[in-house]
């Protein structure tokens, strides 16, 4: 069974089963116009907090703090609507999480893949 939750850099290609396509980013990607996107949706409002975003600035050794951080603002008030939404989608399509991080094994995205994964 193929997986239902994935996660990717927002600059590759397209795919026939990809289901919706999210951007998990708070900012928008450098370089990309919003056309070029093919995004579902922009859901900011999922992604790490400015301030989480600046401590953890991509380094792999700090992954699993930025992990832990993220996932309570996660539970946050602030970021309620948001999870449920994207649980919502999802529980009834494919769902690709999109981030423009270069190392995305190391990002929100997977993440967030991962907890969704738990939730199912």
């Amino acid at each position: 069974m193929a997986e239902q939750i994935t996660y990717r850099r927002v600059y590759e290609d397209t795919a026939p089963r990809d289901g919706k396509r999210v951007l998990v980013d708070r900012v928008w990607p450098r370089g990309m116009r919003k056309e070029d996107a093919r995004l579902d949706e922009w859901l900011r409002d999922v992604a790490p907090s400015s301030a989480l975003r600046k401590w953890y600035g991509h380094e792999p050794a700090r992954f699993a703090e930025f992990r832990h951080r993220y996932l309570a603002e996660l539970r946050d008030a602030g970021h309620r609507e948001a999870t449920a939404h994207l649980r919502d989608l999802a529980a009834h399509d494919r769902l690709v999480l999109l981030t423009a991080t270069k190392d995305v094994d190391h990002s929100q995205a997977a993440v967030l893949a991962a907890w969704l994964e738990e939730g199912r």
